[in-house]
């Protein structure tokens, strides 16, 4: 099997990349927005204060736009599956398939079941009731997100499955391993705690908004209070879960951390870059300097990698050529052995083919021991296993920046709201209007930390993305993404509007 051509490949990438990205604008907010509507509604439900009633169905309205918009998105990138990846679907669709659809008959069914009565029961059903509705939609749409990210997680950490050699397929060989995948629930927390900051930051700036301009000054205050105090403890959550998730990164995706930090010559007692720019003169396997200028933390990153501070860790070159002293295996080693497979698999079709049983176990042996590195068997060159690490690197570092901001802004806030004098420091309340597309830019800088960092793999170290796409004409391709690119582009600009036109009418206009 050969590679395919780098024109479909690149444009089936871009076209993913883009539904990716615009679906990312939408989840995170429904998200974060559904459980800060659900506790605005359970302080109406206790206090029976009809102000929080008008505040919790303006923020609901909202949610509700955004919910409907992204559901769009999120079943064109589901059929893109089929359309562009079906390589991929036919290598692990039986594991891959299995979350999903999961997904779509438990969750995404409760989440809009539940969706009618949260928005359309009010006073049609008990208040008891429509609060119930209203938290199993934010439950719902969050174990939505669980079972997408157990799926991405499976494809940067592959485990429960073993590979069939009649269907030349990996099958699942255990539901849990997969479900309860390290990687996935790692993924799972960090992910959804950036789209709860999203929210945060969302219901923070609008509020602040509403009391720049004097209007629904009470009600802005009451949802500020919600915000910044959901905002500051999911905040530190995720800087927890994401000292969590560059663990599990380390421990399984060894390059993506050296790219992440641009680390090249492994290091034992390996610190952390806070801010740093990198030389890009600098090649996998030369002496020039990595950066042109850095500030590093001591120890850190030995430390949030393996929990030991004098752990080593691998750079790009000890991933590339290896490191006997440190039992770094290279990639010509890994390349070597992934061919053996390859061969492997190619023997036991052709004793298949003459009814030979013996040189099918044998083949099928050989095949089963060298499987974990069946994919660099594609590979034509050891840098290949290296992703592009300029946008790994400053994508890591814009994410673990802003997540600091976010931490200091929602403590600053809520003192000053404590202290009842947030109305007196306008510049705090601009900041946080301003503040309100940087939980964004956090969140879609994590994706590309996750999804090109794993490049060259659509499955870590099982398929590379150049065999995993369908064989197609690039220019359908071409065409397409183009289509997506108006289309998801037309989406964003009318929600815009909508939020735009519906936050103009203020908190008690809307009802």
């Amino acid at each position: 099997m050969e590679m395919m051509d780098s024109t479909l490949v690149d444009w089936s990438r871009a076209q993913f990349a883009l539904t990716a990205l615009y679906h990312f604008l939408f989840v995170p907010l429904t998200l974060g927005l559904s459980f800060i509507v659900a506790i605005m509604e359970t302080i109406y439900v206790k206090t029976v204060d009809e102000k929080w009633k008008k505040i919790t169905r303006f923020w609901m309205t909202l949610f509700a736009i955004n919910f409907a918009i992204g559901v769009a998105t999120g079943l064109i990138m589901e059929f893109e599956f089929g359309t562009n990846w079906s390589n991929y679907s036919w290598f692990v669709g039986d594991i891959f398939g299995a979350p999903l659809a999961i997904e779509g008959i438990l969750a995404f069914f409760m989440e809009s079941a539940f969706f009618a009565v949260m928005f359309f029961g009010w006073n049609k059903v008990s208040k008891n009731f429509h609060l119930l509705s209203t938290w199993l939609v934010a439950i719902g749409s969050n174990l939505s997100a669980l079972w997408i990210l157990i799926a991405n997680g499976w494809m940067q950490y592959p485990i429960g499955m073993v590979f069939n050699p009649h269907t030349v397929r990996n099958e699942m060989s255990s539901f849990w391993d997969v479900a309860l995948s390290p990687v996935a629930v790692a993924k799972f927390l960090h992910t959804i705690g950036s789209g709860y900051v999203i929210g945060a930051l969302f219901v923070v700036g609008i509020s602040a908004w509403f009391i720049l301009k004097g209007r629904d000054v009470l009600e802005a205050k009451r949802s500020m209070v919600v915000g910044a105090s959901f905002g500051l403890l999911v905040s530190l959550f995720l800087a927890a879960s994401g000292d969590e998730s560059a663990y599990q990164v380390a421990q399984h995706q060894p390059v993506k951390l050296a790219a992440m930090e641009g680390l090249y010559k492994g290091e034992e007692r390996a610190g952390i870059v806070a801010f740093g720019i990198l030389n890009p003169d600098k090649q996998i396997g030369d002496e020039k300097a990595e950066f042109l200028g850095n500030i590093e933390i001591p120890y850190a990153l030995s430390f949030l990698g393996y929990h030991d501070v004098n752990a080593f860790v691998p750079g790009l070159d000890d991933l590339v050529y290896g490191n006997p002293a440190h039992n770094v295996e290279s990639a010509a080693s890994k390349i070597m052995k992934g061919r053996i497979a390859l061969t492997a698999l190619s023997e036991f079709k052709e004793a298949k083919k003459a009814g030979d049983e013996a040189a099918m176990k044998a083949a099928n042996v050989m095949l089963q021991q060298y499987m974990p590195y069946f994919g660099y068997g594609y590979l034509q060159n050891l840098s290949d296993i290296v992703p592009p690490i300029s946008l790994t690197f400053y994508s890591f570092h814009v994410m673990v920046g802003l997540g600091m901001w976010f931490i200091v802004l929602f403590l600053v806030v809520l003192y000053l709201l404590m202290a009842n004098d947030i109305t007196r420091f306008r510049k705090v309340l601009w900041i946080s209007v301003l503040s309100i597309p940087l939980g964004w830019i956090a969140a879609e800088a994590g994706w590309i930390v996750a999804e090109v960092g794993r490049q060259p793999w659509a499955i870590q170290d099982l398929l590379p993305v150049g065999m995993a796409a369908t064989q197609i004409d690039a220019g359908n391709v071409q065409l397409s993404f183009w289509l997506f690119a108006i289309l998801f582009t037309g989406l964003l600009i009318a929600e815009i509007k909508i939020m735009v036109r519906q936050i103009a009418l203020g908190i008690h206009g809307g009802h």
